[in-house]
């Protein structure tokens, strides 16, 4: 039995505060909250993670100690390290556990730390390593997380894993995958991803191991952190091995630690379940939006935020353009204009453009405000172009050129909306990028900041930056999707800079702004992660937005992330009858809903539409999206047959689904089994386009027998209500 200090079990319900005791000398160390529990031990020269499991349930069991680090460069030379743990300055509590080692030789101190943030939801891990010399250290990677699971030879295990929207949907995206003996796999995540036909796609960083079998459960982890990650996972016999943190390719590694400073790992989050994929998601889900989330947003009851957006128009809005569609979303019940990319003169140079805005961006803000909408903007502010006017970010300035991840071409031109990225880890570009953030803030009067493009930097050829430089025989300079790329040996090194970088300066804005929504896009999808949920509002999942691209994304991201971060964009779609326009909609309004399009183009009927499935959306859905349960209850969308949302409130025996039939021309009927409800119960059935008779029905039918949805129409769609009869 694990002994604690008396005072030591008040404390989890006091996630903040760290428990002043020093280190008590047992074996193993219990930590954890309502849902899940760790044991550790401390090793004489590393830590052990024990064992992780649900309060009395099967606990998957570790079967060896971390890997610390083993060297580094201290002034030019490598030095073996020699860990040895110290109890004296080591603590743990109910919640949380901190583990320390030194290698007084080095005068390095490295602490592995654990806790619970919530009462319920998974616990988080993270390493520092501290340089208590007096002279700068190089350090190697430092993963962030080993396990190593003992395991029944023959026991079938399952892989899930969730991939990218970046662009367009990939062909899977949610993948389930059996965990063979051999089995080996890796993922990676990074802030800017180049999906290539064929190959690979970047993940949004969490992985699931389950099992069907009763008694053994699963387990999962996530990486709170958009810049280069990687995830592996093997099977080997009676041992399943996983790694989780920084991307050790291409490599090898340094990051730099000046005497006094803290390498700290990216933190990460491990939780043990025993439910199936949905059930699993639901749990992380909620601590997302607990533990990440800003909480003055999820507050807000008008969360997500229903929009209108410009880029409809692309690169030709203007603002009397602008003011025509503010006047039409207020009248559609809209609560939001977002001016996106065309409003300003050129890239990197983020005034308006005085032949389309004449009057500037405050003032179209403010008719939007009189009007009774909140205004958004897009820039893509991290991007150098070759403007000379004042405040703009010139390549042509020395300045600015060492800011850049690499010396412009001869003869270089930015495109309309994209540039040459900056070096957000350099401190003076941070600095200009907070400035030049908080300007576009204040002085165009916004309730929301997008951002887009390659924002947070991944390559860098520089030597003479924070980061550590590259081998230069290994630097490779390229162009794709209309950026200028660098590869090298020290790419995880420059994201790991930049994306603090990055982070430091989202966070000034929330705290000189408060209540200042922040949109995270990079090409749609791009950056789609626990660190942006951490450190933004809501994402663009995808950059393609037709029906079945913004339903096939929204599937995938949402078995992971709070479906009201989760924004698809509708744009204008081939709607010849009403029943294939409110398919269109309604295929953006399972999370963050924003319409691509110039209403005023619409027709009577299609108005009246759109007004009518608005009012729903806030009515009903919204408070759905914010906080209910959601169930994947149909198939991945394929764009031909069936597919459906469940979100369902346990607490007010209350729920929607939404239903979809695509281009499939045979008339049918699909049951949806659905999830969450009470089997005892009886529940009102509320078809809302009339596609059905409305019925009272038992709840283990609507669970076993499912929901029976009839759809004639090609890619036509309903919205059913579940409500508890009382």
């Amino acid at each position: 039995m694990t002994l604690r200090p008396a005072w030591a079990c008040l404390l989890l319900g006091l996630l903040a505060a760290w428990p002043p005791a020093t280190w008590a000398q047992s074996s193993p160390i219990r930590i954890g909250n309502l849902d899940n529990r760790i044991a550790v031990r401390d090793g004489e020269s590393a830590p052990e993670l024990l064992e992780l499991a649900r309060p009395g349930g099967v606990a998957w069991q570790g079967a060896a100690a971390a890997a610390l680090i083993g060297h580094a460069d201290v002034e030019g030379r490598e030095v073996a390290l020699h860990w040895r743990f110290d109890p004296d300055a080591s603590r743990h509590g109910a919640d949380a556990a901190s583990l320390v080692y030194e290698d007084r030789a080095a005068g390095l101190r490295l602490r592995w730390d654990w806790r619970a943030r919530a009462s319920h939801g998974p616990l988080e891990h993270v390493i520092r390593i501290e340089n208590r010399s007096g002279h700068p250290v190089r350090l190697p990677l430092q993963a962030s997380l080993q396990v190593a699971w003992k395991i029944a030879a023959g026991q079938p295990l399952q892989l899930v894993w969730i991939d990218k929207g970046a662009g367009e949907p990939p062909p899977v995206g949610t993948h389930r995958l059996p965990i063979a003996d051999g089995h080996d796999w890796r993922g990676t995540s990074s802030t800017f991803a180049h999906p290539r036909p064929g190959e690979a796609r970047e993940i949004i960083p969490w992985f699931l191991v389950r099992s069907d079998d009763a008694g053994i459960g699963g387990w999962y982890v996530g990486v709170e952190f958009s810049g280069r990650v990687a995830m592996t996972l093997a099977r080997k016999g009676a041992k399943l091995q996983g790694t989780v943190g920084l991307d050790p390719e291409p490599g090898p590694f340094r990051t730099r630690l000046a005497p006094g400073e803290t390498f700290t790992t990216p933190t990460v989050f491990v939780g043990a379940t025993d439910g199936d994929v949905d059930d699993t998601g639901n749990a992380v889900r909620r601590w997302v939006r607990e533990v990440l989330g800003d909480p003055s947003t999820l507050a807000d009851p008008a969360y997500p935020l229903v929009t209108n957006n410009s880029w409809g128009s692309a690169m030709a809005i203007d603002e009397a353009q602008a003011r025509r569609m503010i006047d039409d979303a207020k009248r559609l019940g809209f609560e939001m204009f977002h001016l996106d990319a065309g409003w300003f003169r050129s890239v990197g140079d983020w005034h308006a453009d005085p032949a389309k805005f004449p009057h500037g961006v405050a003032a179209l803000s403010d008719y939007a405000h009189r009007r009774g909408l909140k205004f958004g903007l897009w820039a893509d502010w991290a991007q150098a172009g070759t403007s000379s006017a004042k405040g703009a970010l010139d390549v042509a300035d020395p300045k600015v050129r060492d800011w850049l991840t690499t010396d412009p071409p001869p003869g270089w031109k930015p495109t309309e909306f994209k540039g040459m990225t900056i070096d957000l880890g350099v401190p003076a570009a941070q600095a200009w990028a907070t400035g030049e953030t908080d300007r576009l803030v204040r002085d165009y009067h916004l309730d929301m900041l997008e951002h887009d493009g390659y924002v947070v930097a991944q390559g860098c050829d520089r030597d003479d930056h924070p980061h550590a430089p590259a081998d230069p025989a290994r630097i490779r300079r390229y162009r794709d999707d209309d950026f200028l790329w660098v590869d090298g040996s020290n790419a995880t090194d420059v994201s790991l800079h930049a994306t603090r970088a990055y982070y430091a300066i989202q966070q000034a804005l929330k705290r000189r702004h408060p209540g200042l929504l922040l949109e995270v896009c990079n090409d749609g999808g791009r950056m789609v992660d626990f660190g942006s949920a951490a450190h933004g509002d809501y994402f663009s999942i995808v950059d393609s937005y037709d029906p079945l691209s913004n339903r096939q994304a929204f599937y995938d991201a949402s078995h992971v992330l709070p479906p009201a971060m989760l924004e698809t964009y509708v744009k204008a779609w081939p709607t010849p009858r009403i029943e294939n326009f409110r398919y269109m909609l309604r295929s953006g309004m399972m999370g963050w809903f924003t319409v691509m399009i110039d209403t005023n183009r619409w027709t009577p009927a299609q108005h009246a539409a759109t007004a009518r499935e608005i009012a729903f959306y806030q009515s009903t859905l919204r408070p759905l999206i914010r906080t209910a349960d959601l169930y994947h209850v149909g198939p991945r969308p394929d764009g031909k047959g069936w597919d459906g949302t469940e979100y369902f409130d346990g607490v007010r025996d209350q729920g929607v689904v939404l239903a979809f039939h695509g281009s499939d021309p045979a008339p049918g009927v699909f049951r949806f089994k659905l999830r969450g409800l009470r089997a005892g119960h009886r529940y009102r059935v509320l078809f809302r386009d009339h596609t059905s008779p409305d019925r009272v029905v038992d709840g283990r039918e609507l669970m076993g027998a499912g929901l029976a949805v009839s759809l004639p129409t090609p890619e036509s769609s309903e919205l059913v209500v579940i409500e508890g009869v009382r």
